[in-house]
């Protein structure tokens, strides 16, 4: 053996120790601890009373402990107030309505592109791999008012109409199709470049036994595919549930349809009179993408577990 390899193995060897000491243990848990107290600090303030959060910081709250419900009482159903009235919870349907389907639909389009482009073989085809690819450094900013001018007006070449106004601005499909449109690029690159790493020798048994392209990707891609599907899902539920500009752009302005940020925007007040609310309203948002989370956690680890064969 050289002696260069033996130098890397010595590194090596030396690198899997430092990473698995003592040390590298504390530094981990203490950027833990650093990075949970701001979250930690705001379940506090949202179940302190008003007064006490206009009085003093947080961490009083264990020399004076003061418990209260009513600030998550008066985000979740209303005090009256105009910037509470009717509270949050039709908002936080609404987020729901439209977080849903904007997850749902890119993740089976890209699905089903990411293995065409995979493993069907066309003329033309890593040219259109490429091309989608690109379309990632297109600005969201910079599409968002031609493709609300499309919805509300269609597109027109001088008298001649090349698309008809789809008139879903102000609805729940002018928000899904935005965020689906603005998904699928990233989609479509991350699940193809895992699925067409999967075994070949797995594709053509299957190929040779009769299978159809149908066949090998419900029974074979797809179970396959559940760590990258798993990792893409949790991005875009976090992506599109803390969105708040493809929101403001598509909603039009329609309370009907607009989301939970855009309620909190608005929790505050003129003056921020009022923004002790705003502590249990964005704890409330945090609790369901932190529940969606750990629950694909758990199918993202058994994805990466499971052997093909499985």
């Amino acid at each position: 053996m050289s002696a260069t390899k033996v130098a890397k193995i010595a590194t090596h060897n030396e690198g899997r120790k430092l990473f698995s000491s003592r040390t590298a243990t504390i530094v981990v848990w203490t950027i833990t601890v650093l990075w949970t107290i701001p979250t930690f600090g705001l379940l506090v303030s949202s179940i302190r009373p008003k007064q006490d959060i206009f009085g003093s910081g947080w961490w009083n709250f264990f020399l004076h402990p003061h418990f209260t419900l009513s600030n998550y009482h008066a985000v979740l159903f209303g005090t009256g107030g105009s910037s509470l009235s009717g509270g949050i919870l039709p908002y936080l349907m609404n987020s729901i309505v439209i977080t849903i389907p904007a997850v749902v639909f890119p993740v089976v389009i890209a699905t089903m592109a990411a293995y065409s482009l995979a493993w069907v073989r066309f003329k033309g085809s890593d040219f259109l791999f490429y091309a989608i690819f690109a379309l990632q450094i297109v600005p969201i900013q910079m599409s968002l008012v031609p493709l609300l001018q499309l919805f509300t007006g269609g597109a027109h070449i001088g008298s001649m109409t090349i698309i008809p106004k789809l008139g879903i601005a102000g609805k729940f499909a002018g928000i899904w199709l935005p965020h689906t449109m603005f998904a699928l690029p990233l989609a479509i690159y991350l699940l193809h470049n895992f699925i067409s790493a999967l075994p070949k020798d797995l594709m053509e048994a299957a190929y040779v036994d009769g299978a159809n392209h149908f066949v090998v990707f419900r029974r074979i891609v797809l179970p396959l595919a559940t760590p990258a599907i798993a990792a893409f899902s949790i991005f875009q539920f976090l992506w599109v549930w803390n969105d708040l500009l493809v929101a403001l752009t598509f909603a039009s302005g329609t309370e009907e349809v607009a989301p939970i940020n855009v309620k909190l925007a608005s929790l505050v007040g003129q003056w921020g009179s009022s923004w002790e609310v705003l502590c249990a309203g964005a704890f409330v948002t945090i609790a369901l993408p932190l529940v969606v989370f750990f629950s694909l956690q758990r199918y993202f680890v058994r994805g990466l577990l499971a052997g093909s064969v499985k």
